[in-house]
């Protein structure tokens, strides 16, 4: 039995489909061991987002070489897709699967095996088919992620993603459909939908809200939650149907990157501040006190203080219950990293800190606003705090909550009192 270790690194979709890599090789017969173990077979899903994720997959698929000289080093992921002349250099790798190949990483292996020789598989950009790679078992205890989309359209000028995954295709609507009744068989209550542009699922005429009908259709599923959405996803249509079923998480991960229009512009975003803000307003109609999260990047090419100001201020208008801020990175082969007027890096980090400050009293307000209040949390780990042991869980708005109790309730939801904050965004409850 040969042994077979994987590395995840990235986004959750990466995450997926290394999950399905792993139970794809296990069906085999490979021994699934942890990546700092000796293994036979390394696998590196790799990142491809920023500069600083190229070198960490580089890094991870070295380490595995060094680890064991005589194992085969296989690369998939991002970095393989944008870096296909470097990685076919890189005598630390074995073979390269590109983006759309995952699901044969088996019988690829296997050739190699007989072969002997590298096997370079690189066709993402030429595939208009939705690669149906799925996880028969799902490892998390109590939400099952599931990609129903991948690639992208949109070409931000600071992204990379495009040109790494492909052009959009989606799932076909009785596969999902297939998968959620299995998860649901298995005792899951919650189910995440991912996808690289996931508000661009289409199956015919069918779009994202036609799966988030299905799911609320599903017997067992409690909750469906949505990865994150560009917010042109958000028309009166869909609010009007998303309103209407009963299982839908309120919380939007609405994808921001900068809430002045200038740097909107600069962006490539295909909206304003102001239509943003629309669509946050047509979802709180239809629901109560909803958590709006987003990323929001700082120091773009040619922000100025104006701009990010702007920035700052419409983050407070919003009353986001998270953000994720990151200071912009160039990456090679994209736009942005052209453009003039590359801000400079302490500058950045003055934003970053200033920003971060203000979503930590954006998240500390939110949940001030939920305290006396009863809600329902899905169970998911045990975790030490401040020297106790909780269970810790989410409400359906995606708000940590923990709970002192000596009964086992993984994979329960509960309904409990929320009465107070503690380290910072976690709320205690009592039952």
């Amino acid at each position: 039995m040969r042994k077979a270790a994987l590395h995840n690194l990235g986004c959750k979709v990466n995450s997926y489909e290394t999950d399905a890599m792993a139970q794809l090789l296990e069906k085999a017969g490979y021994e699934i061991v942890p990546f700092s173990e000796i293994a036979d077979v390394y696998i590196v899903n790799t990142c491809s987002v920023t500069n600083m994720a190229d070198r960490k997959s580089r890094q991870m698929l070295h380490k595995a070489k060094k680890q064991n000289p005589d194992a085969v080093v296989v690369a998939t992921g991002c970095y393989v897709q944008t870096a296909v002349d470097k990685v076919k250099e890189d005598l630390a790798i074995d073979i390269i699967i590109g983006n759309n190949k995952k699901k044969e990483v088996v019988p690829i292996l296997e050739e190699y095996f007989k072969e002997n020789e590298k096997d370079f598989v690189i066709d993402i950009n030429n595939t208009s088919e939705y690669e149906d790679l799925e996880i028969p078992t799902v490892t998390e205890h109590t939400r099952a992620h599931m990609k129903i989309q991948d690639g992208c359209n949109n070409f931000c000028s600071y992204c990379i993603i495009p040109y790494a995954r492909g052009r959009i295709r989606s799932r076909k609507m009785d596969s999902i459909r297939e998968e959620m009744v299995r998860l649901a068989e298995k005792g899951f209550k919650e189910i995440v939908l991912t996808g690289i542009n996931l508000g661009c699922y289409s199956d015919g005429e069918k779009t994202l809200i036609d799966v988030i009908e299905m799911a609320d259709e599903i017997e067992g599923i409690e909750r469906v939650r949505l990865g994150s959405l560009d917010p042109e996803v958000i028309t009166p249509d869909f609010v009007e149907r998303i309103g209407k079923c009963r299982k839908i998480c309120p919380h939007f991960h609405l994808s921001l990157q900068s809430g002045c229009n200038n740097t909107l512009k600069a962006m490539n975003r295909h909206y304003t501040a102001e239509e943003y803000f629309e669509k946050c307003e047509m979802l709180r109609s239809v629901f109560e006190n909803p958590a709006f999260t987003t990323d929001i990047i700082v120091g773009f090419p040619g922000e100025s203080d104006e701009d990010f100001e702007a920035s700052l201020d419409f983050a407070k208008k919003v009353e986001f219950s998270r953000i994720h801020v990151f200071k912009y990175s160039k990456r090679d082969g994209t736009v942005a990293a052209k453009m003039p007027n590359q801000v400079d890096e302490r500058i950045k980090t003055k934003r970053s800190d200033i920003l971060i400050a203000t979503g930590e009293e954006l998240v500390k307000k939110y949940n001030e606003n939920k305290l006396g209040t009863y809600d329902f949390v899905l169970w998911e780990e045990r975790k030490q705090i401040n020297g106790r042991e909780y269970w810790v869980g989410h409400t359906t708005d995606y708000v940590e909550v923990a709970l002192e109790t000596d009964e086992e309730l993984a994979g329960k939801i509960q309904k409990v009192a929320l009465k107070d904050i503690i380290n910072q965004e976690i709320i205690l409850a009592t039952q």
